[in-house]
């Protein structure tokens, strides 16, 4: 309870977004920043627990900060934050596919949004107990290493193979529109059309003038 209480702490003694938030209030009200941040969390699974559209609320959650976040890091010349988000969006990615098999059964437990919740913002925590950066290392990264050869392998094989049936297909398309074209165009006339009847062809000597 101790180390989580001086995480806690700890976090709030960072610049981020959400504690130049607190920052602001903690100005404003003159209630210090851990009490709003207790009573923000409180509210947050209070509402994750009994509230309307706690799915929407909890998505939002996982991907609005990391995605501002992720944009400040872009922009920053330091390149560890870099590796840090896009850690996190590995991870995401990897909770998102697990979720979508997944989802039908856990939707029905009580406390699912708020244990997403809770995961999700542990994996965005940021410092030494970052979850993201535990699971990659513990999780992700093991299996990438085991098995990317034969992944990158199969990827090359069917990117060639999509390449070849693409080409394919155009070229018979081409060749489906060069022969409609040439059904419809009409034959070029070559024959001189004869003069219409009753009109005489033009006298060629010229006329005369009167005396």
């Amino acid at each position: 309870m101790d180390s989580l209480r001086r995480r806690f702490e700890l976090f709030l003694e960072q610049r981020n977004f959400a504690t130049e938030a607190l920052g602001a209030l903690e100005a404003r009200t003159g209630v210090e920043k851990r009490y709003l941040a207790a009573g923000a969390v409180t509210l947050l699974s209070l509402y994750l627990l009994f509230g309307y559209g706690a799915s929407l609320l909890c998505n939002l959650i996982g991907f609005v900060y990391p995605a501002y976040a992720s944009i400040k890091a872009i922009e920053s010349p330091n390149k560890e934050d870099d590796t840090v988000w896009l850690t996190y969006w590995v991870v995401y990615a990897v909770f998102g596919l697990a979720e979508f098999f997944s989802d039908l059964l856990l939707f029905w437990f009580p406390f699912y949004y708020a244990g997403k919740c809770a995961f999700l913002l542990f994996c965005m925590t940021p410092g030494p107990w970052n979850g993201a950066l535990l699971l990659y290392q513990r999780l992700v990264r093991p299996l990438f290493l085991k098995h990317h050869a034969a992944v990158d392998s199969a990827v090359s094989q069917l990117s060639g193979r999509v390449l070849d049936v693409a080409a394919g297909v155009t070229r018979d398309v081409l060749r489906a529109l060069a022969r409609g074209r040439a059904l419809v165009t009409p034959a070029v006339v070559t024959e001189v059309p004869t003069a219409l009847e009753g009109n005489p062809p033009p006298s060629s000597s010229p006329p005369q003038k009167g005396k």
